[in-house]
């Protein structure tokens, strides 16, 4: 299995690509530098078949316009978090959007809900609806790994204060992840990774 992290855009968003042997690939959260996300991918000769969004906020979906175009994947995103695509206020690049642009995606072509399962050849990532940050997060585990967008940091959580976030929603969403009893490996939206026995121990918003 192949995975790279990138971080990306003036907030640091890391962005995953993850490949199988066939170099069939998926690509979460591609929050800018578009060009660079294609280098590798170019570099690597994969094939994208999925672009995930673990949620909608500007800083992890802005590069989707044209990576979907570079590479004919296809857009999912949670269901509860589609309208933030081509609503700049949602997904906050009517506040934070570079160069000032409002950000309008194209529409997801699958939506997601929880216990979905996203398959590239023998990869397996089950969806986890994780609310809280926004009313569609996501975590999506593979394997012994689980990809939490901006629920779970290494240190902290996903704000809340945000359109749609929900403090209550976001507490019980990290209950149903301390309820895993595998010691997993947890890439986060932003910063360093972690596993979450570490962050039982030094997070202590858990």
């Amino acid at each position: 299995m192949f995975i790279k992290r990138l971080s990306v855009g003036s907030l640091a968003v890391n962005c995953y690509i993850v490949a199988n042997e066939k170099k069939e690939a998926v690509i979460i959260d591609p929050g800018s530098q578009a060009e660079d996300i294609l280098k590798i991918i170019n570099e690597h000769d994969l094939n994208v078949k999925y672009i995930i969004n673990t949620h909608g906020h500007n800083d992890h979906i802005a590069a989707n316009p044209k990576l979907l175009e570079s590479t004919g994947a296809e857009l999912l995103i949670h269901s509860q978090d589609s309208e933030f695509l081509q609503n700049p206020e949602l997904n906050l690049s009517f506040f934070i959007g570079e160069m000032g642009q409002e950000l309008k995606c194209p529409n997801a072509d699958r939506l997601l809900e929880d216990g979905d399962t996203i398959e590239i050849g023998d990869l397996e990532f089950k969806v986890i609806h994780t609310p809280g940050h926004t009313p569609g997060s996501i975590c999506m585990k593979l394997g012994n790994i689980l990809f939490t967008g901006d629920t779970i940091f290494a240190t902290g959580v996903g704000r809340t204060d945000f359109p749609k976030g929900s403090y209550q929603s976001l507490r019980e969403s990290i209950t149903k992840i301390l309820e895993f009893e595998e010691d997993l490996k947890i890439c986060p939206g932003h910063g360093a990774e972690t596993t979450l026995n570490r962050a039982r121990k030094e997070n202590s918003y858990l």
